[in-house]
């Protein structure tokens, strides 16, 4: 029996608790926009990056988290790639993005495969060495405190088990970076804010959000630091994201 937090506890002082509220303010705001938006704001690209990210989780994998689960996508294509053999756990502090998740879940009659639980990915209420493999899609730079998010993952992983991590990064070449800040910054978030009637400034946090996180070297470092000993990168769309591999 896996139990994890329905109600997070009160964070620490210093671990980003005004951030973490204010994120999930915005996210709260757009959650019935949010895959739509996704399609658009990407051109259907994030439907690709997603099933690139499930490829690196091996099919041995008997029980899996998925954290910052939102509305679901990943635990839903990890359930499809591993096809019955796995459970798999869908946690956001989020309730209406995982509602969202959950009725997306329920329309595949994978309830039984894919448990949604409201939880926080700083104080996940596993036991040690629990999880197999553990994923996150474009999660973990909203986190209030990404070095302990990072030590709960480690911790909750069995020996030799894998975090999948898929997040937006820092394009290499110069030209790409130029053209992605003005996309970033003027493109998406009046298309953003047009879909969603959005008024929380969600969709200019976003673009800012990417710009204040760590590179695909400084995460890697960050994942180290948690206790992963093998980490690796992969570059999708001239490193516009990365899937980041770590092996505890």
């Amino acid at each position: 029996m896996i139990a994890l937090d329905q109600k997070a506890a009160a964070p620490p002082a210093g671990t980003g608790l005004q951030k973490e509220q204010a994120i999930q303010r915005m996210f709260s705001s757009i959650a019935r926009y949010y895959d739509l938006n996704n399609t658009l704001l990407s051109l259907g690209l994030h439907h690709q990056w997603k099933r690139q990210a499930i490829g690196f989780v091996p099919t041995s994998s008997q029980l899996i988290l998925d954290v910052g689960a939102g509305t679901g996508d990943l635990a839903l294509l990890a359930a499809g790639r591993l096809r019955g053999s796995a459970r798999i756990i869908a946690a956001d502090l989020n309730h209406p993005m995982l509602a969202v998740g959950a009725r997306k879940i329920q329309r595949a009659r994978l309830e039984r495969q894919i448990l949604c639980v409201q939880a926080n990915a700083d104080r996940i209420s596993a036991g040690d060495g629990t999880f197999d493999a553990v994923t996150t899609g474009f999660c973990l730079r909203n986190v209030g405190d990404l070095p302990a998010a990072l030590r709960e993952i480690a911790r909750t992983l069995k020996p030799g088990g894998r975090l999948i991590c898929l997040e937006f990064s820092r394009p290499p070449a110069r030209w790409l970076r130029r053209l992605y800040d003005w996309y970033s910054f003027t493109v998406l978030p009046w298309i953003g804010t047009k879909v969603s009637g959005d008024t929380t400034g969600i969709y200019q946090y976003l673009p800012a959000s990417i710009r204040t996180f760590p590179d695909q070297e400084g995460l890697a470092e960050e994942m180290r630091k948690a206790g992963f000993g093998w980490v690796e990168y992969h570059n999708l769309t001239g490193g516009i994201v990365a899937i980041h591999v770590a092996v505890k």
